[in-house]
């Protein structure tokens, strides 16, 4: 996959001919002449119209997801995952089935962030069971193929997130 600079043209099959603004770490910010800012994933298949040069010929990005994962493992420094635009100001609703019972509201960047807490403490959890001494590699498979379960009931939060990559995943089948 060749890295796309600021200035890049390129065509995509949904948003149509737009340019590179921005880079990050995963993902391009592109402007589309009809759509607007958008962020593409930087392992989306794009039509490169014209290719501009990086700035930096290097990545990062594995050296990032190392660090990431060490930090993970070892501190409880969480990775800044951002909501998705059209959830910002809003509430989440719980109504009781009983009318008799009052129904409970919760700002949604704050549930949100309870569920980037709960992923953030599963992934911790896999390392750990992963570098642990005494389990059989049986057990720790046994145990993955459970949390990997629990990620597959979270992907009903995934209309939350604002990137496509930072979406729980489950079995693929």
């Amino acid at each position: 996959m060749e890295l796309l600079g600021v200035g890049s043209r390129i065509n995509h099959p949904a948003f149509g001919a737009g340019v590179v603004v921005r880079l990050h770490k995963r993902v391009y910010e592109i402007c589309f002449m009809e759509k607007g800012l958008k962020t593409v994933s930087k392992d989306f298949s794009l039509e490169i119209i014209e290719r501009i040069e990086p700035e930096y010929k290097e990545s990062f990005s594995e050296a990032e997801d190392a660090l990431m994962k060490i930090l993970r493992v070892w501190s409880d420094v969480n990775e800044v995952v951002p909501l998705g635009d059209k959830w910002t100001g809003g509430v989440l609703v719980m109504k009781p089935g009983s009318d008799t019972l009052k129904e409970k509201e919760v700002p949604i960047d704050v549930f949100f962030h309870k569920i980037v807490m709960l992923r953030d403490r599963l992934r911790v959890l896999e390392q750990r069971i992963n570098s642990h001494d005494k389990l059989t590699d049986e057990d720790k498979v046994n145990m993955q193929q459970y949390i990997t379960r629990i990620y597959g009931s979270l992907t009903t939060f995934n209309v939350l997130f604002k990137h496509k990559m930072d979406y729980f995943e489950g079995e693929k089948s």
